[in-house]
């Protein structure tokens, strides 16, 4: 076994586990509001307020980056991870806010299981970031292959719902802004899974 006299900074994991909370908080918000659309405008300030906190954690973890010497995981690593979690935030924000600024007045079908798939990949995220600190290659990869089967399943959501958009002949703004907001919403999905593929790499180098 290799002996470091110099310690590794273990303090990555702590932030990584606030991220991960961080982020599950705000996927909560977002069922929140595709279930009970009446707390939109509340709840996409509640967002903004989570997506400001994800960035300073983002931040932070780029700050202990720089200045540390003998890291737990390899640097590309650390910032692949950190950077894909922030992204999974800043399209819900954004999704969010569009909800707001496009005065949406309900929420369609395929926003909530957008919102529900986006809300069950975080819940995976959330448990896999604490098996970092010991890796153990089957009791992660498990999860990262759900996140996976979960960003397909949006993707599905995704070609039915824009599909149902154009032949429903509706009005071409209301089509522009759900069109919009889907793929905002896919798109959080897709970094779920960015999330789940650089997990794997860390686990796949480390078992």
């Amino acid at each position: 076994m290799a002996f470091s006299l110099v310690p590794r900074e273990e303090s990555f994991f702590d932030l990584f586990e606030k991220s991960s909370t961080n982020l599950l908080a705000a996927a909560r918000i977002l069922v929140e509001t595709t279930d009970h659309f009446d707390r939109v405008a509340d709840n996409a300030k509640r967002m903004k307020q989570i997506e400001h906190e994800g960035d300073q954690l983002m931040h932070e973890i780029m700050a202990r980056l720089h200045r540390t010497f003998i890291t737990p995981l390899d640097r590309e690593d650390i910032h692949a991870l950190a950077s894909a979690m922030d992204d999974v935030l800043d399209f819900m924000e954004e999704a969010s806010e569009r909800l707001v600024s496009y005065r949406v007045r309900e929420a369609t079908a395929p926003a909530k299981e957008f919102a529900a798939i986006i809300a069950r990949q975080t819940e995976e995220i959330h448990r896999i970031l604490p098996r970092l600190r010991k890796v153990k290659a089957d009791d992660i990869l498990k999860h990262c292959i759900e996140i996976n089967r979960l960003e397909n399943e949006a993707d599905r959501v995704l070609r039915e719902s824009v599909a149902a958009l154009f032949e429903s002949r509706g009005d071409p703004l209301d089509v522009m802004k759900w069109r919009e907001i889907y793929d905002l919403l896919e798109r959080a999905t897709d970094k779920a899974e960015n999330v789940a593929v650089v997990v794997e790499s860390i686990v796949l180098k480390m078992a």
